[in-house]
């Protein structure tokens, strides 16, 4: 389209496509892509550019002169400068739209690949979901002092806010006195960061915080967060070094942090530091698709890779099926074993450490170890994928059915272009879980079948 100015403002105007993966509006404007944080489909909008490349530019909304219907007010008045959210100037339905167009672009644009059915969203709770999360604490001056929250939008420094609506009310109302307590003590620039971690069964919440001090504390700051820790109702770690070096600090006879699977009968204990899932309601849909999705049954010896602390392996094992989970992390693995001990599942679930990003032609047969070849997979990488694993796989005598759980639709689609083309697997099915609502974040499953 031509570039038509503002008469006033001398902004450049465009119509707003489509999203990219971002969350951001894409328009073209005399050959060149420009990518508009803000933007929304159908919109025609004004907008300014801070980064300019000869085939693309990457712009910020100045105005807007037709509004989409699915634009609504952002709930938090830190939107537009806070990091932590992009997308709640969209309405939920239009996200997970978005979301479920950026897998099937992903799919199709990587893998050549349509999914034979496009499951239904798995979404949740739209506010107040987020039960990890990392705040950074930072000591300025010429901003009022002491800062805590998400940092700003492409930038390190840390957002001025008071409040966050996808934390938790109880931790959202927590961030002014985080800023009180942290100026109170010795080193108040010594502090960098509190991790948020909240645990959820059926006999209630439990939140526990992790401080990191890159000094000693003094015997004065151990009494603030006494006091902190006794006057919120919270628990304190303290991490000196690496996530490895937190322990607990007071109350010392706190219960261990744990999150429920109340369908399976299933209640998982973590370290704050342990990676687990931020949703926990959204979790509990995609383990309940998960299981549905592998149908797994007694007799049958089914690994899960990439196991985590048993999320998924222990749901699996509630159905009399064998799990054999594997985790690159040992302590990870620790985890998950004491999890089967504590529900019962002990003799149906064993775990091991084994590096998954490095697996060569001819080591999957080694994954099952002494035992029969596995009749199902589950994968639930990271950001990175499993395209060793899936490199791995055997054309004749493996397993039937995989489940794949992923956080990046790219590496799905990847790795799904070699279970298909490669591989001899059909994509059955495929959809997304809005774990992070209000973000560009894309959690997705799909099911892959020999045949």
């Amino acid at each position: 389209m031509r570039r038509v100015f503002s008469l006033t403002l001398f902004m450049p105007t465009a119509l707003i496509e489509s999203l990219d993966h971002e969350g951001r509006g894409v328009a073209h404007v005399e050959g060149k892509t420009i990518f508009i944080e803000g933007g929304l489909p159908g919109e025609t909008v004004e907008y300014s550019s801070f980064r300019k490349k000869p085939k693309y530019e990457q712009a910020t909304l100045t105005q807007v002169h037709q509004a989409s219907s699915q634009r609504v007010e952002p709930k938090c008045p830190h939107f537009g400068v806070c990091g932590g959210c992009s997308m709640q100037h969209i309405g939920v339905k239009g996200q997970t739209a978005a979301k479920q167009r950026v897998l099937e672009d992903a799919l199709w644009h990587v893998g050549r690949l349509r999914p034979d059915i496009v499951f239904p969203p798995i979404a949740g709770q739209e506010w107040g979901y987020r039960h990890r999360a990392r705040l950074s604490a930072r000591v300025v001056a010429k901003k009022g002092g002491v800062l805590v929250g998400f940092h700003e939008k492409r930038s390190s420094y840390v957002a001025v806010m008071d409040s966050c609506a996808v934390l938790p009310a109880q931790i959202s109302a927590l961030i002014p006195k985080f800023k009180l307590m942290i100026a109170a003590m010795s080193t108040p620039d010594r502090l960098p960061q509190i991790e948020v971690s909240v645990g959820a069964t059926l006999q209630g919440t439990q939140t526990a915080l992790v401080l990191r001090h890159l000094e000693p504390l003094t015997s004065g700051d151990e009494q603030i967060l006494r006091e902190f820790a006794d006057a919120n109702g919270i628990v304190w770690y303290l991490q000196p070094k690496g996530p490895e070096t937190a322990w607990l600090f007071h109350p010392t006879t706190a219960t261990p942090l744990a999150y429920g699977l109340p369908e399976f009968d299933l209640e998982m204990q973590f370290s704050p530091t342990e990676f687990t899932q931020v949703n926990h309601g959204v979790n509990q849909m995609l383990i309940r698709r998960a299981i549905r999705l592998l149908a797994p049954k007694a007799g049958e010896r089914i690994a899960d890779l990439f196991c985590g602390l048993g999320n998924f392996s222990l749901p699996i094992a509630r159905s009399g099926a064998h799990v054999v989970g594997i985790e690159g992390s040992k302590g990870l693995v620790e985890r998950a074993r004491q999890n089967a001990a504590n529900n019962g599942l002990a003799e149906r679930c064993e775990f091991r450490v084994a590096n998954l990003f490095t697996l060569a032609e001819g080591d999957y047969a080694k994954l099952a170890g002494d035992g029969p070849a596995f009749d199902k997979l589950l994968i639930d990488p990271p950001r990175d994928g499993a395209a060793e694993l899936v490199k791995a796989l055997p054309l004749e005598g493996g397993p039937q059915r995989i489940v794949y759980v992923s956080c990046s639709p790219g590496t799905l689609a990847r790795d799904a272009a070699v279970l298909v083309h490669e591989k001899s697997f059909r994509l059955a099915g495929a959809g997304i879980a809005s774990m992070f609502p209000h973000t560009s974040h894309v959690e997705s499953i799909a099911v892959f079948d020999r045949g």
